[in-house]
C-alpha cells in the first residue's frame, strides 16, 4: 500500500485491522491521505451499531460480532446511520429484525449488475514495509506482536483474497484491475502481472469477470517503449497514470506532468487512439492534509485544471478523472459540510464537475473510489450531494462505480451503501439535483453498470448472460449455500484517537 504520509502524519494513525463493522465507523485510509479523527457522530453511530448488534443478535441466539456479518447486520448499521444522521438511507426495523425480511430485500437486487471500475490487489513477493506499511508501523507504535502476522496481512493484500473480497463477499459483477506505478522502484503489481491475472480469472470464469490498466509513466526514461509493449503484449482494456508522477514520493517526484503537455503527452494520446485503447484513468485529488507543505508544487499536478483542454484536442479519448478529484472534508468536515450546506460546492469535485459545459466537451467520466466511501461513513449528506454535483455536471451517463477495494475490504458495504442512499429533498430543491432513485432504479443501475459497461464494451446480451452462468457464478451460489461470512475487515489506515 502506497503511502503519501508524512513521518508526524504516520505517528497519528494505526492499522486498520482490529475494526469491525458492517459498515466502517470513521475514515479508512489506504495511505494516499491522512485520515481524520474520528468524529463525535461516528463515534455514536458505532456505539449505536453495537447496542443494535447486541439486541437483534440475541433472538437468533448468535454473538454480536457473528450476527453484524449477516444481511441483517448490515440493515442494523444502516439503521444507525439514520438515527444519527437523519433518515438519508432506505432501511426498515425488519430487515434487521428478521432474517426473512433482509432475504426479500435481497432479492430485490439479486442479479444486479455491478462493474467496480478501480480494484486492487500486490503482487505476491512485495514484501518491502514502504508500499505495505500496515504491519511495520503498528509492530512499531501500538502493537509490537504485529511483525509475526506479517505473512497473514500480505496475503489479506493478495491474489487469494481478492478473489474472495470481491467475488465472493460482495456481489460485484465484473471489475478493473488497476495498480500504483513508482518512479525508482518495483510496482503494486506489474502491467504484465496484471495481464496474467485477467487470463487467470477470465479463464477460470469462462466469462470477462476482470479487465486491466497498464499503467503509463509520462517522463521517465523509456516510458513510451513500455507503452507500446502494453499495447503489443498487454492488451490493457485502458490506462492508469498519476499526474504527480511518483504517488509514494510525490514531494520528490522527479517526472510530475500535465494532462494537456503537448509535447510530452500528446504523442501517447495519439499511440493508444490508434491502437484503439482510447480510455485513460487518471489520479486526481486525495491529498494528505499538509499537501501544500509536503508535496511542494507538485500538488498541483493534482487538480483538474490540466484536464479542460486536454479532453477538447482529444475527443476521441475517454478521460476517467479517478476519485472525481475529491480533495476535502478529510480534515475538517463538519465545518466544511456546513459550508457545502449553504453552498453547494465542493472544491476540486466541483470545478471538476464543471468542465463539461465549460469546455464543451462530452469524453470526461467521474470515478467515486474511496471518495464515496470515506464521505458516506462521515456525512452522508455531503456524499449524497457529492454524487449529485457529479451527476448535474459530468452527466448521468459519466458516472462510474469504483471502491478502490480491496485496500477497504470488501465493497459489498460501499454497494448497499449507494444502493440506499437517497439526496435529501432539502438539498435537491436547494442545489438542483436530481434524486437517485430506488436501489435498482435506473440512475443506479447506470453507475452501477450500464456506464463502465458501454465504455469497456461488457454491456451486450451475450457477456450477460454469459456472467449469469459461468464458473463464478457457480462458486458464489456455493459459498453462500455453505453459509461463510464476509469478514467485515478493512485494511488501511485510521486514525489512533478512534
Amino acid at each position: 500500500m502506497s503511502s503519501w504520509l508524512s513521518d508526524d502524519e504516520m505517528k497519528e494513525v494505526v492499522g486498520a485491522e482490529g475494526v469491525e463493522s458492517p459498515i466502517p465507523t470513521q475514515v479508512v485510509s489506504n495511505g494516499e491521505f491522512n485520515p481524520m479523527p474520528q468524529s463525535e457522530s461516528q463515534r455514536r453511530v458505532a456505539q449505536r451499531i453495537d447496542e443494535l448488534g447486541e439486541r437483534y443478535a440475541k433472538p437468533h441466539g448468535m454473538n454480536r460480532r457473528d450476527f453484524l456479518k449477516t444481511a441483517s447486520g448490515m440493515a442494523a448499521a444502516f439503521l444507525a446511520m439514520n438515527e444519527v444522521h437523519g433518515g438519508v438511507f432506505d432501511v426498515s426495523t425488519a430487515e434487521a429484525s428478521d432474517f426473512s425480511a433482509a432475504k426479500d430485500r435481497f432479492a430485490r437486487t439479486e442479479g444486479q449488475l455491478i462493474f467496480d471500475d478501480q480494484t486492487h490487489f500486490n503482487r505476491d513477493d512485495l514484501t518491502d514495509p514502504e508500499p505495505i506499511d500496515v504491519g511495520h508501523f503498528a509492530s512499531k507504535h501500538w502493537n509490537p506482536g504485529m511483525l509475526d502476522e506479517m505473512g497473514i496481512i500480505h496475503e489479506r493484500f493478495q491474489f487469494e483474497n481478492y478473489l474472495k473480497e470481491i467475488y465472493l463477499d460482495s456481489e460485484t459483477t465484473a471489475a478493473l484491475l488497476s495498480t500504483v506505478p513508482f518512479e525508482d522502484r518495483g510496482w503494486l503489481i506489474s502491467n504484465e502481472q496484471m495481464a496474467l491475472s485477467r487470463d487467470l480469472v477470465n479463464g477460470l470464469a469462462g466469462s470477462r469477470r476482470m479487465l486491466i490498466h497498464s499503467a503509463f509513466t509520462p517522463g521517465i526514461p523509456g516510458w513510451m517503449d513500455g507503452v507500446d509493449e502494453a499495447i503489443e503484449r498487454f492488451k490493457p482494456d485502458s490506462w492508469k497514470g498519476y499526474t504527480i508522477g511518483d504517488p509514494l514520493r510525490p514531494a520528490n517526484a522527479k517526472h510530475p506532468w500535465r494532462l494537456d503537455d503537448e509535447k510530452l503527452v500528446y504523442p501517447f494520446y495519439e499511440k493508444i487512439q490508434k491502437a484503439g485503447i482510447n480510455t485513460v484513468c487518471v489520479h486526481k485529488g486525495l491529498l494528505p492534509r499538509d499537501f501544500e507543505k509536503s508535496m511542494k508544487d507538485v500538488w498541483k499536478h493534482a487538480t483538474v485544471d490540466d484536464l479542460g483542454k486536454a479532453a477538447q484536442d482529444w475527443p476521441g479519448i475517454n478521460f476517467v478523472i479517478y476519485h472525481s478529484a475529491y480533495r476535502p472534508f478529510v480534515e475538517i468536515p463538519d465545518l466544511d459540510a456546513a459550508k457545502f450546506e449553504e453552498t453547494g460546492y465542493i472544491q476540486w469535485a466541483s470545478d471538476f464537475a464543471e468542465i463539461p459545459k465549460k469546455f464543451g466537451v462530452r469524453n470526461v467520466y467521474g470515478e467515486i473510489g474511496t471518495s464515496f466511501a470515506n464521505a458516506v461513513v462521515t456525512h452522508p449528506r455531503l456524499a449524497a450531494g457529492f454524487l449529485g454535483t457529479l451527476l448535474k455536471g459530468l452527466g448521468k451517463d459519466r458516472l462510474l462505480w469504483g471502491t478502490d477495494s480491496t485496500w477497504y475490504g470488501s465493497p459489498q458495504w460501499q454497494i448497499e451503501a449507494f444502493r440506499r442512499l437517497e439526496i435529501p429533498e432539502d438539498l435537491q430543491e436547494r442545489h438542483g439535483w436530481a434524486p437517485l432513485g430506488d436501489a435498482n432504479g435506473p440512475q443506479k443501475n447506470a453507475v452501477f453498470w450500464e456506464n463502465g459497461a458501454r465504455l469497456y464494451g461488457l454491456d451486450s446480451s451475450q457477456s450477460v448472460d454469459a456472467l449469469s452462468d459461468d464458473t463464478i457464478e457457480s462458486m458464489r451460489a456455493e459459498y453462500r449455500l455453505a453459509g461463510t461470512q464476509r469478514s467485515n475487515r478493512a485494511y488501511g489506515y485510521i486514525h489512533k484517537s478512534g
